[in-house]
């Protein structure tokens, strides 16, 4: 199976919106840029995580301090993904989320690192956001531990 195909696969247990078949179009995502645009748009960091699937590293991104209200959106396509009100400290040292907003994002089985994960991209534009866990904050149980790299926070 495919990049594309894994993305498109919905994690029921996750309770989310996942990439709907037929929405990453036939040459890609919605949005679309070739590995020199990205690369010229992005940081090596936001590289690495966004389009390689990296991780950053814990307490590195000054968005995990960020309680004001607002919205975080894909710094790939600023497509809105996250709303400030389900934002919480989940002490892991990367901003952490409860829920997604509806249609954002979609999940696919991450099998790296000897365990099986759920993987979070944009929906748009394939970006790596991080994972989800079933270790979350009621009323979802999950706990979406994103790379702070692949957001951009807009204050209210």
């Amino acid at each position: 199976m495919n990049r594309r195909q894994m993305i498109g696969r919905t994690a029921a247990t996750c309770g989310l919106a996942a990439l709907a078949p037929g929405a990453a179009l036939a040459e890609g995502f919605e949005v679309t840029r070739t590995e020199a645009e990205w690369r010229a748009m992005l940081t090596p960091l936001q590289y690495k995580v966004m389009r390689q699937e990296g991780t950053e590293r814990a307490g590195t991104s000054p968005l995990d301090n960020v309680y004001e209200p607002g919205t975080y959106h894909c710094r790939g396509c600023d497509l809105p993904l996250y709303s400030s009100e389900h934002k919480y400290d989940s002490g892991t040292g990367w901003p952490s989320f409860w829920k997604a907003l509806p249609d954002a994002i979609g999940t696919k089985e991450d099998n790296t690192l000897f365990t099986t994960r759920t993987e979070c991209h944009c929906r748009r534009c394939g970006s790596h956001l991080g994972h989800i866990f079933e270790d979350g904050p009621p009323p979802t149980g999950k706990r979406h531990c994103l790379n702070g790299a692949s957001l951009v926070f807009r204050p209210a």
